[in-house]
Order: structure tokens, then C-alpha cells, then sequence
């Protein structure tokens, strides 16, 4: 998985809110974020001009035409209307339907069908789809009668007028694993026409750039591909002289998965055989000039595994860096851009396979050392804290009352237990949490999601 966000000098990173131009300074750096298709993008924008229009609501507007266009999890969508239809005639769309789509299949001839936009069917059948998730295994039938009916073969895309056709009536299209690249190049683009030249883009994971900051390139970082283990493989510059203006996206298995009897599946699906990948590639990230090209190709390596996978991707010139897992350690492999990186990631992991205690000696040294300062501040921090209670009770002549359920509440005249915090009652702050959680229930109900399909 990608981190989400960009590693940048320090003395750079001013944030402020977009809605005040006039308070914009040179080597400022902008930053803004909402949710958008299921998941949260964030924009980051180095010296950004004084926008003519409002920016917030110019990207919110783009990303729910998106969402409006191939969702589907909207009923009403552009996509949801195609599935629905039992017509074997040429359906309108838009043009960006057709553009994405176009992409999509020209991928599923090149992996063979490892790549599939018509696999929604399986991926609600095997509980990862908008459909409801049981998280049980089905029947060996069941797969192979919804097999007869997918393929990229029977769908066929026409550019003028844009339009899309399936030569069988219950033919379903997802573009999940690959929309929302797409969506974030058309947000660079986006703030480009609007004067932005340094920007950086994130939605779910996957990330466009254009420019830099102050000439110093942005910086993705992928991440090991353990739930577990937030720690970063590495910050991969993007738009250098090698390559300029790049995307980046990851497809792993390590997130959204059930198990049943010990057996953990993933929501990958290969399209040729109706069920989840089953081989040990964890993730594989691709560095490419458009983020719907990187998003789609992750997900079509992923299906194929490390070994066709890689073959592919440098027949193809693709940069890919594939993490797979072996026993209690991962092998890399990289090709293109990335090869030398999965060099230096194998080399460090022989480094550590050959030196096991010195690495943890290090690393004993390494926690000990940064436990003593916040040992030190912990201790200075309490000893405050108690000296400002004892000032308060010698002088106001009350009573120490604890925090919001704490250890030292008390109860006035009514019975009700009061705060020192917030001076109300703690039912009541009960009441307003349970409020709260009721509201943020309420508004993920209501916020369409666009699952990220077989990606």
C-alpha cells in the first residue's frame, strides 16, 4: 500500500485553509482533504496561485461526476444503469466511461483476462462486493455458471459517438480497480488548468503528481504489506529526471480478506478461475505516467503473481517493485525504474537473515535510548500537573474532581456525577457521544461507496 501523503522538507510544510488567498506565501505548502468513493483523497499544492474559482468545491464537484459516472454502489449511475440493462444494443455513455473502459480492455488483452472490469458478479458472490457480504465460501456450481457469463470478450466499447455494448443481457461492468486512478489524474489535471503547476494527489492510496517542491520531487512511500506493520520499504521520488510527472498505485492482499477454518481469502479475484488469489505475492506497487495506468496494471499483476507478473510488466516497460512473501521474510523484485530498489531491499534483507542478533541488539539500543526522553518529559509533565491540582485545591478550597468517567468523580446535591473538565454532568457528555457516534453512523449510511473490486 501506498502511505497516504508525501514525505517533504520540513521547513516547507505551512498548511492553511484555501479559502483565504490573500494569506499565501512562496514556499507555502496547501493542503486539503475529504471523502470521496468510499475511501478520503488529499491534495497537497506547493506554492499554489490564487485560485479565480474555489478549489474545494471545483475538486468536490469533479469527484462526484466520477463517482456519479462508476459507482457501483450509486443505483443511478452510469454504470449501474448499463448493468441493469438487459439491452444487447449500443448504450449511450459518457466519454469518460468509454476512456476508462477502453484502458480496461485493452489490460485484459494483454494479461489474458487476468484483468476483467465484467468480474462484479464474483466479487459479490465471494462477500467483497455492494451486494451482501456473507463471508462464506460458495459452491464450486455456482462459480462456474457465473464464469459462463463474465468476460471481457462480450463487452465492446465504441469511441463516436462513446457508447457500450455486451453481447449478453447479463453482462455487469466494475470499474472500481481502476476508477479511482483515473480520478486522480483528472484532479491534476484539474488544478493545472486552474494555475497549479506542484501538486500531489492521493485517493485510497493511489497518488498523481505534477511539478515539485521548491526542486525537490515528491515522495511516495510503499509500505510493507502487513497489517501489523506500518513501517515504510521506502520513499519513491516522483516526477525526476528520469521520469516526470508520475502516478503511483499498489494492489495487495493484506487488508481486505476473511478466513473460514484457518484458510484466509483475499478479495482479489482472478477472473479465470471465479476465486481469490491463492499464490504468495503480498503487493505489487507500478510507477507510471498516468495513475489509471498504474491502478489498473497493480491489480492485473497481482492476479498473475510474481512470476508471469514480472514477465509481463517488462515486456510492457512497466516499473513495478513485487513484494512476495517467504516463510518470515519477503523476496523483492523489481523491473524497470524500481529494479534497483528491490536490489537494495534484497540486499538489506540478507544483511539482517545473516546478523539476526546484532539487528535486535540495535534495535534494543535504538528503543531504549528514545524511551528516556519521553520518560523524562512523562515524569515533568505529571509532576506539573499534580503541583497545578494542589495550587487549585489550597487556594480555591475545592475538592479534586477527575475527568469524564474518571477515577475521581463526584456527585453534587442531585445525584449526578460531575466534571472538573467540562463541568457537566458526565451523563450528559454520555449523551453527546452516543449523539455523535449516531450522527457519524448516519453519515457513512448515506456515503456511497466504491469498493476497489478486484484491485
Amino acid at each position: 500500500m501506498l502511505v497516504a501523503g508525501c514525505l517533504w522538507n520540513g521547513s516547507h510544510n505551512t498548511s492553511f485553509a484555501l479559502e483565504n488567498p490573500t494569506q499565501r506565501a512562496s514556499g507555502a505548502i496547501a493542503e486539503f482533504s475529504g471523502p470521496t468513493m468510499g475511501t478520503r483523497f488529499t491534495i497537497k499544492i506547493f506554492n499554489p496561485p490564487n485560485f479565480e474559482q474555489d478549489v474545494r468545491l471545483e475538486v468536490d464537484a469533479l469527484l462526484r461526476r466520477v463517482n456519479d459516472l462508476m459507482s457501483t454502489y450509486l443505483k443511478n449511475s452510469e454504470i449501474s444503469r448499463f448493468n441493469r440493462s438487459e439491452s444487447t444494443d449500443w448504450f449511450t455513455v459518457s466519454k469518460e466511461t468509454v476512456e476508462v473502459v477502453s484502458f480496461a480492455q485493452r489490460v485484459s488483452e494483454l494479461t489474458g483476462g487476468a484483468f476483467d472490469i465484467t468480474v462484479g458478479p464474483l466479487v459479490n458472490l465471494w462477500s467483497f462486493g455492494p451486494a451482501e457480504r456473507t463471508q462464506s465460501l460458495p459452491d464450486d456450481k455456482v462459480i462456474s455458471s457465473i464464469l459462463s457469463e463474465i468476460g471481457y470478450q462480450k463487452l465492446s466499447v465504441r469511441k463516436e459517438p462513446p457508447a457500450l455494448k455486451k453481447s449478453l443481457a447479463t453482462l455487469e461492468i466494475d470499474l472500481s480497480s481502476i476508477a479511482k486512478g483515473y480520478a486522480v489524474d483528472e484532479v491534476v489535471k484539474l488544478l493545472n488548468t486552474m494555475g497549479a503547476e506542484n501538486v500531489f494527489v492521493e485517493i485510497g492510496g493511489e497518488v498523481g503528481t505534477s511539478g515539485n517542491k521548491e526542486g525537490q520531487p515528491w515522495q511516495v512511500g510503499i509500505q510493507v504489506p502487513d497489517v501489523r506493520n506500518e513501517a515504510v520499504l521506502l520513499a519513491q521520488p516522483l516526477n525526476t529526471k528520469a521520469a516526470f510527472d508520475q502516478a503511483m498505485a499498489t494492489s495487495g492482499d493484506y487488508r481486505n480478506f476473511f478466513e473460514v477454518e484457518g484458510v484466509r481469502y483475499s478479495h482479489t479475484i482472478d477472473p479465470r478461475t471465479g476465486k481469490p488469489i491463492d499464490h504468495g505475492l503480498a503487493s505489487v506497487s507500478v510507477l507510471g505516467p498516468s495513475c489509471m495506468e498504474a491502478d489498473a496494471w497493480a491489480t492485473a499483476l497481482s492476479v498473475l503473481g510474481e512470476g508471469k507478473g514480472n514477465q509481463l510488466a517488462e515486456e510492457q516497460g512497466l516499473s513495478t517493485l513485487s513484494v512476495q512473501r517467504q516463510q518470515d521474510t519477503y523476496l523483492y523484485v523489481g523491473t524497470g525504474l524500481l529494479a534497483d530498489h528491490a536490489k537494495e531491499l534484497a540486499k538489506a534483507n540478507a544483511s539482517k537473515e545473516q546478523n539476526p542478533e546484532s539487528e535486535l541488539q540495535s534495535q534494543a539500543v535504538k528503543d531504549q535510548q528514545s524511551s528516556v526522553p519521553v520518560i523524562i518529559l512523562t515524569a515533568v509533565a505529571f509532576g506539573a500537573i499534580v503541583a497545578g491540582m494542589a495550587v487549585g485545591v489550597m487556594f480555591g478550597r475545592r475538592a479534586i474532581s477527575g475527568s469524564c468517567g474518571g477515577l475521581a468523580n463526584r456527585q453534587d446535591a442531585d445525584g449526578n456525577t460531575t466534571c472538573a473538565l467540562c463541568s457537566n454532568p458526565s451523563d450528559a457528555c454520555k449523551e453527546l457521544r452516543d449523539r455523535m457516534g449516531q450522527d457519524q453512523a448516519t453519515e457513512s449510511q448515506q456515503s456511497p461507496e466504491n469498493h476497489n473490486g478486484n484491485s
